[in-house]
């Protein structure tokens, strides 16, 4: 595990941006209220509760208790922050999100950890693999993707200003820190990485890390890669994707969620109907999480570096084949 200079690990979860985001903003904000679901100490909901406990409550098992009265609460002109396992945030409670909180368009977030396969040993009740697709499908919710735990920590407060619901969705895993402190952070503008000319390849979470390692695979393969790190799901930067997807006529999705409504779905949509190019994705494909070390499963899911290169090369002859085509 690596050590920058001040000896502090350079890999963290992203939930601990999250819990430090959640400190940062109940210390310029009173408004700030954090609510969580009997799991205050893994959502790192627990650092703030130590600094304002008279803001913290708690609701045990019941998260649709728990998002109602996020609700009542925000329509009092509080700024709430509901905490809990992904899988129970947006599926046992997603009526109430629906209703109580997007129908409403509120100023609610939702801080959804354990995101993915790499939760690991908890297995698949616990992994959320469909929370981006139940989020995203949302009227006027927003929905954010962290690629590190600085990242989180941006992106928690800054959803605190965003007018109407916010979805973040965080790591148990410890991943590697890649953006830094000064790098700008905008909800709904992705962040070009890296520029290429052969292939387009967008990213988000863990998925980020996991694409530049493989840009440099490509690298030794004579393939240049653009990189994009697209935290932002909804509202989608299709103004950017759309600029290189124009320039390298071929593009690899990566995500650690199931394909069917996730990242690859919402920016296949988007290409679609604009500029039709071919696609790849990398993601979890029709199937539940399974209890494992975390990296034993993301190569069995095949979400490692070497899957995404050869999603790469994959889509690259889709392309050279096309324009083969347009010879004859």
């Amino acid at each position: 595990m690596g050590k920058n200079k001040q000896g502090e690990s350079t890999w963290k979860a992203t939930r601990d941006g999250y819990g430090k985001g959640l400190v940062e903003l109940g210390e310029k904000n009173k408004d700030v209220l954090v609510l969580t679901a009997d799991l205050t100490v893994s959502t790192r909901a627990n650092w703030f509760q130590e600094k304002f406990p008279e803001r913290l409550f708690t609701f045990g098992v019941a998260e649709q208790d728990m998002i109602s009265t996020a609700a009542g609460f925000a329509l009092s002109g509080k700024i709430p922050f509901c905490c809990s396992f992904g899988v129970f945030a947006s599926g046992r409670a997603w009526e109430q999100v629906r209703t109580s909180v997007a129908y409403m368009n509120l100023n609610i977030n939702i801080g959804g950890t354990h995101g993915g396969i790499s939760v690991g040993p908890d297995g698949a009740t616990h992994q959320a693999l469909e929370e981006i697709t139940l989020m995203r499908v949302l009227p006027n919710m927003t929905v954010i993707v962290p690629c590190d735990t600085v990242e989180a920590r941006k992106a928690t407060i800054n959803s605190a200003s965003i007018s109407g619901p916010v979805y973040l969705r965080l790591s148990r895993e410890k991943l590697p820190i890649i953006t830094k402190e000064q790098e700008p952070f905008t909800i709904g503008k992705a962040n070009v990485l890296k520029k290429g000319k052969d292939v387009t390849i967008i990213a988000c979470g863990i998925m980020v890390y996991q694409s530049l390692f493989a840009g440099e695979l490509l690298k030794k393969k004579g393939i240049d890669a653009t990189i994009i790190n697209l935290h932002t799901i909804k509202p989608i930067d299709i103004e950017t994707i759309l600029k290189s997807a124009s320039q390298t006529k071929a593009v690899v999705t990566c995500e650690e969620h199931l394909i069917a409504g996730g990242v690859g779905s919402a920016i296949a949509e988007s290409l679609a109907v604009t500029l039709p190019v071919p696609i790849e994705m990398v993601g979890v494909r029709n199937r539940f999480g399974e209890s494992g070390d975390p990296w034993v499963l993301m190569k069995e899911f095949h979400l490692m570096p070497e899957d995404i290169v050869a999603a790469c090369e994959r889509v690259i002859a889709r392309k050279k084949k096309g324009k083969d085509k347009e010879r004859f």
